[in-house]
């Protein structure tokens, strides 16, 4: 068992949709079962990793959504948000196709299968608790049809909060 050297994560108590208050803490996923074919502004669930390293992140949340979804295929995220960008990752016994592009548009796709995809808000792993819990509520209400950067705005989450810091050179 490993520390982190951060303390403890800040807990969270977050309503969802149907009224039920769940904790939640960095790393945690918020999700909303419902499909959509559509991108705009539209979301699924929210996401606050607790560092920007993938590999050690991503994990934990494929276990989550596949229980809840079943086998994932794809992930599509920014690869501006991350420390490193590996074409897949080995989850269990699954293959996860990681599919990366540079848009800076702080969102994720999980894709199950041709048409299902489930679009998520990703929140900055330093953002404050109030900030994060501010966006994932936004994020996960139903009709929202509020950007990521307009969710980050109204929550506080500025843009200093949202860059990854530089890459060593190797």
């Amino acid at each position: 068992m490993t520390t982190d050297p951060r303390g403890p994560a800040p807990l969270l108590l977050l309503e969802d949709t149907a009224g039920v208050v769940q904790p939640v803490v960095p790393g945690s996923a918020v999700l909303r079962l419902e499909t959509t074919s559509s991108r705009a502004g539209f979301f699924d669930g929210a996401w606050w990793p607790r560092s920007r390293d993938i590999r050690s992140q991503l994990p934990d949340l494929i276990d989550a959504l596949t229980a809840s979804l079943g086998p994932i295929a794809r992930v599509g995220l920014d690869a501006s948000a991350w420390n490193e960008v590996p074409p897949l990752l080995v989850v269990g016994d699954h293959t996860v196709r990681i599919d990366w592009s540079v848009v800076d548009d702080s969102t994720m796709i999980v894709t199950r299968g041709h048409h299902d995809h489930f679009v998520f808000l990703v929140i900055p792993p330093q953002t404050s608790a109030a900030a994060a819990h501010t966006a994932m509520t936004m994020a996960v209400r139903d009709g929202n049809r509020v950007s990521a950067e307009q969710v980050f705005d109204i929550a506080g989450i500025t843009p200093a909060q949202r860059e990854v810091p530089r890459r060593p050179p190797t």
